[in-house]
């Protein structure tokens, strides 16, 4: 699985340096669903993906929603299991983070998020 860092430009706030990218329609399906947790600097970008569900997961996770220049379009912090995502139009894909980061990282609507591949 290819790795990349997600970083808040307009606060340069590094967001994860560990996301996991699900691009296939196998990978997009299983997400998250088989981790019991996210560590800090763990994320998962769900692309292409309009909006997302915790159907069965375990763990609270905050979401990202990114257009295409990487502008967010919708954040949802804390969002439990078992929990709905509407597609946002415009969504190209969603970033899934530990509960807390949009928070501690001050992420929110308009900010610019930037992910690039992992220097290791």
């Amino acid at each position: 699985m290819r790795r990349l860092v997600a970083r808040n430009t307009s606060t340069n706030q590094l967001l994860a340096d560990r996301v996991g990218v699900a691009a296939t329609r196998a990978e997009r399906a299983v997400g998250l669903l088989s981790r019991t947790s996210l560590e800090p600097g763990e994320a998962l970008w769900i692309v292409p993906s309009r909006g997302v569900h915790t159907w069965g997961m375990r763990f609270a996770i905050d979401v990202v929603a990114l257009d295409e220049a990487g502008t967010v379009i919708d954040c949802v912090p804390n969002m439990g299991p078992w929990r709905l995502r509407l597609p946002r139009r415009g969504t190209a894909g969603v970033l899934e983070l530990p509960a807390g980061t949009l928070a501690a990282s001050g992420t929110h609507v308009g900010h610019r998020v930037l992910l690039e591949m992992s220097g290791q």
